[in-house]
């Protein structure tokens, strides 16, 4: 008889994303990796902090982080 495997967690998924204590799914802002020098500092700070996904984002995201708190 098989062993039961246990579900895997996305690795790529649980390094894009944060899981809040109340469940919330925050990702960073895409554009401040390179060419920093043509976008101005204002633009550079507004790219710094994390971001409450989509809702209809959240249930996909939390599908690949089976083992993740939910709140």
């Amino acid at each position: 008889m098989p062993r039961f495997k246990p579900p895997k967690t996305k690795k790529s998924v649980s390094k894009r994303f944060k899981i809040t204590a109340n469940g919330k799914v925050l990702r960073s802002h895409a554009g401040k990796r390179h060419l920093a020098g043509s976008k101005n500092a204002k633009r550079l700070r507004r790219l710094g902090g994390q971001v409450v996904i989509d809702k209809t984002d959240t249930h996909r995201v939390l599908q690949s982080m089976p083992y993740s708190h939910r709140g």
